[in-house]
């Protein structure tokens, strides 16, 4: 927000893990608002909508790091189209793979039954059967869709003052799909935005293969077909629904049976092998994360520095530039941008050039942390700082 007069606001839904103790006095130009329970993301933004003055609303989850340009190309695009539109981006996970919600359509019945059914990761690009996610769209081009991700919403205040906020019926999942219904509705147009992206950390809130994901899910998607197509559709739904659970079950199933029968294992979790680590910083940087990473993980073996202006000195083992070239010559386990002379919008373009089999983390300037998320059905990683 270098260049942006603006505000940020947020808003706590009763974290039990300091979160105030260590940030209330941190940030004097963040209006903080605790809740003393947790009423659930679509009551929580509206308590921050309430109080926000901005000619435009960011819905921003925590779990995300944006680029340094994001926020003023994303009201470009907006303004570039007369204020008409809503806007949803571009986003990678914590190893750099683009996640498909950051486009999607509406859940009709048949659209869900492709999804859960396991039919559209079979034809990932097909108009049809990956209707959910749009596989049929390109993910570098800007598009105009129907659903905007709940984990980076740009609106224009106006156009929220016509649709009102989150339907807080929806305690997690649904609400931004019922948003998104709701501005078409009122004759805006929703879009992705490909021109900037964002880091958005996954596993941090319900494992998507649980049992307690699919119900939140199911519910969430029936409030929706009851609420816009009608009791005759919610029930249509609720049979594809529970079909599409079914085979995707069964599915499951046959594939770890074939595993078995053929005698392929799981890998070994419990073999406890330090992991190599490289790290691209300044010198100063490489210094401050090395430290950390000696203080408080053991397990880590730092193989060496990749430069960050791109002029190698003598204890560097590559350039910035060179990063796709790093790990053909070494057998590095992870990688650690620093963020500082690196800045976010770098490090997310360059996190999607990393080989799936390398952890990535991130250290920021003046964090007090080294986090990573590899997983999107599993907690992430965090290094912490030791205090002084």
């Amino acid at each position: 927000m270098k260049n942006i007069d603006g505000e940020i606001i947020v808003i706590d839904n009763n974290s039990s893990d300091g979160s105030f103790e260590f940030i209330q006095n941190s940030f004097p130009s963040v209006t903080f608002l605790w809740n003393t329970t947790n009423p659930g993301f679509a009551k929580a933004n509206n308590q921050a909508l309430k109080m926000a003055k901005g000619e435009y609303i960011l819905f921003l989850n925590p779990d995300t790091i944006i680029a340094e340009d994001c926020l003023e190309k994303s009201i470009g695009f907006i303004r570039s189209h007369n204020n008409e539109v809503a806007l949803g981006i571009k986003m990678v996970d914590g190893s750099g793979h683009f996640l498909k919600e950051s486009k999607r359509a509406f859940p009709s019945p048949i659209t869900s039954f492709y999804k859960l059914s396991g039919l559209s990761k079979l034809f990932p690009r097909s108009k049809t059967f990956a209707k959910y996610h749009l596989g049929n769209l390109s993910v570098n081009k800007n598009n105009e869709v129907d659903v905007l991700a709940g984990a980076f919403m740009m609106i224009p205040k106006k156009t929220l003052e016509k649709t009102g906020g989150f339907d807080e019926h929806f305690f997690m999942y649904g609400e931004d799909i019922d948003l998104s219904y709701r501005i078409q509705e009122a004759g805006f147009k929703n879009f992705y935005f490909a021109e900037s992206s964002i880091i958005h950390f996954k596993g941090e809130s319900t494992k998507k293969e649980s049992v307690n994901y699919v119900k939140m899910f199911y519910k969430a998607m029936s409030i929706f077909v009851k609420k816009h197509y009608g009791s005759k559709k919610a029930g249509l739904y609720s049979f594809f629904l529970h079909t599409a659970i079914f085979l995707r079950g069964s599915l499951s199933a046959i594939s770890k049976t074939g595993k078995k029968f053929l005698g392929i294992k799981a890998p070994d979790l419990f073999i406890n092998k330090p992991a190599k680590v490289v790290i691209a910083a300044s010198e100063s940087e490489f210094e401050e994360a090395k430290k950390i990473l000696q203080m408080a993980a053991a397990d880590k073996l730092v193989l060496g520095r990749i430069e960050t202006d791109n002029i190698l000195s003598a204890n560097t083992i590559a350039s910035f530039r060179d990063l796709t070239n790093v790990f053909t010559f070494s057998d590095a386990d992870e990688i650690i941008f620093c963020q500082g002379q690196l800045s976010f919008k770098q490090i997310i373009s360059a996190m999607q050039k990393v080989p799936d089999k390398v952890a990535i983390k991130i250290f920021a300037k003046g964090s007090h942390a080294i986090i990573g998320s590899d997983d999107k059905n599993v907690a992430g990683d965090v290094i912490l700082k030791e205090k002084t």
